[in-house]
């Protein structure tokens, strides 16, 4: 049947369709069904609904689906209804216990990249990963199909290097510091970070502040080439589409399966050329990996899949049992990463981490046998706040812009101790959590500065956090919430007093 294509409101961000009840009876078509749209020489397959927005002999596209296939309302369109994908047998046979075959995998990941599969398939694809696993060949495939169905990038010259965290902790904007640091010795490092899902602000959504991170895999090639590194924003790109559909379905399950946090950070590292790949794993009470034991169990697994696919990848074990920095939020941590190249000081964390992840990077290619003093050596010169500037300039910011002129919000409330002691705990959970009900990431000016952390002595009085927002009723939501979490943990060296005076 021939359908004229209709843009209608409806939000959506996969390719889905919507029809005339009579229309889709005519078809044979139920709800969730998916149907084949050819218009032109062009086709794609979609989910399609049943809606009174459409008249008979239309079809409704969501501006989702009319960008991304090129649509609009002067087409003509086909429609046919299509079988259920086999990849979707497969999740079947994985969630009896089963293992995949390189091409069942592999069929599974295309579907995935093509949106052929729908949120509830992927979501089985999932918990099937969460609940039976993966074998580390399984993995390997999997790897290799998100790399295949993606969009790759490749110098001509140079030293191509990356780095990666599993995240999962607040003020962890080292990532600002660490790649111009790197690219200042001549190493190429195309940075592609993620906004943030769960967190108060992604490397993405920090950097941009600053400058555009919605660059094309040209432009991060040109922009690598030109000035030695970018920090840009993987979702702009079609590097890996399947783990950004992936990832879309493990925020409202709360789960992060180990064979899809491999894949993540693996595939992206592999199709933007790199060979040495330094990965952050911190690990520590309140972090995504609370023990040392576990921490070092993920290491190897990562190292034995680089191996599998040609990478050569070192795992930095790293603190995280409290923020990396004192800043929490877009702005507050573009703020302190600036202001720490300004200062050529800062957080004794950040710094630590920053300079300690490229001293490894330089030792892994041979820029330097002592990594860590060469790092020093280059921040302290001020190279590091140079080759910032280049990067920013490069991605459309002002080359100009210090720590100082980064708006910050201007509703503020600040939590101070009631009694005289030290730092015993910082929640990194709890962190999180007022900063993004003050606002952030999306309020890029929202979040919380940590004035005391773990082990630093306070008086009666002294500032412990300082909550930011750009709305008074966020800042009052922020409030509320950190007077139910306790933040930040005080203590005396008495903690307790048992017994009756006499």
């Amino acid at each position: 049947m021939k359908f004229k294509v209709k843009v209608v409101p409806l939000r959506s961000e996969k390719l889905s369709v919507v029809l005339n009840q009579n229309d889709a009876e005519d078809l044979g078509l139920l709800p969730g069904d998916r149907v084949k749209v050819v218009v032109g020489k062009e086709s794609f397959v979609a989910e399609a609904d049943f809606t009174e927005m459409v008249e008979e002999g239309e079809i409704g596209v969501c501006s989702f689906t009319a960008e991304a296939c090129r649509l609009d309302e002067s087409c003509l369109a086909e429609v046919y209804p299509v079988s259920r994908p086999k990849s979707v047998d497969f999740i079947r046979k994985k969630l009896d216990g089963g293992k995949y075959s390189a091409l069942e995998i592999k069929s599974v990941i295309e579907d995935i990249s093509k949106n052929v599969l729908n949120d509830l398939e992927i979501s089985a694809f999932t918990l099937a990963n969460e609940i039976v696993g993966m074998s580390d060949e399984e993995i390997q495939w999997m790897i290799e199909a998100m790399v295949e169905n993606g969009e790759k990038i490749s110098f001509e010259r140079g030293i191509v290097v990356n780095i990666q965290s599993i995240g999962g902790l607040p003020s962890n904007e080292f990532h600002l510091i660490a790649v111009p640091l790197v690219a200042s010795a001549g190493l190429l490092i195309p940075k592609t970070a993620s906004r943030a899902i769960t967190s108060a602000s992604g490397t993405a959504d920090t950097m941009e502040v600053l400058a555009d991170v919605n660059l094309s895999i040209e432009e991060i090639r040109e922009i690598t080439e030109k000035v030695g590194g970018v920090i840009a924003w993987g979702g702009a790109t079609n590097i890996a589409p399947a783990d950004d559909r992936i990832i879309r379905v493990e925020h409202p399950l709360s789960i992060d399966p180990r064979p899809q946090l491999l894949a993540s950070v693996m595939a992206k590292k592999g199709a933007i050329g790199a060979k040495n790949v330094v990965i952050d794993i911190p690990y520590g009470e309140g972090a995504k990996i609370e023990s040392g034991e576990k921490a070092r169990a993920l290491a190897n697994d990562f190292i034995e899949l680089g191996k599998r696919l040609g990478l050569n990848v070192v795992c930095a074990l790293t603190y995280g049992g409290q923020p990396i920095g004192r800043a929490v939020g877009p702005a507050l941590e573009a703020k302190e990463a600036l202001k720490a190249m300004e200062d050529r000081r800062g957080s004794a964390s950040l710094l630590e981490k920053s300079l300690g992840i490229a001293g490894i990077l330089f030792e892994m290619t041979g820029v330097a046998s002592d990594g860590y003093s060469y790092a020093k050596k280059i921040f302290e010169s001020g190279k590091t706040l140079e080759k910032f500037k280049e990067i920013v300039s490069a991605q459309g910011g002002d080359e100009k812009i210090r720590a100082d002129d980064i708006a910050i919000g201007d509703k503020t409330f600040t939590i101070t101790s009631k009694f005289e002691g030290a730092v015993v705990a910082v929640n990194n959970k709890a962190i999180v959590r007022i900063a993004r009900s003050a606002g952030a990431p999306k309020d890029k000016g929202a979040g919380v500065y940590i004035h005391k952390k773990r082990g630093e002595v306070v008086k009666a009085g002294d500032p412990l956090l300082t909550i930011y927002a750009e709305k008074d009723w966020k800042l009052d939501n922020a409030i509320e919430v950190a007077r139910a979490e306790a933040p930040i943990l005080v203590s005396g060296m008495i903690l307790e007093v048992y017994g009756k005076f006499r």
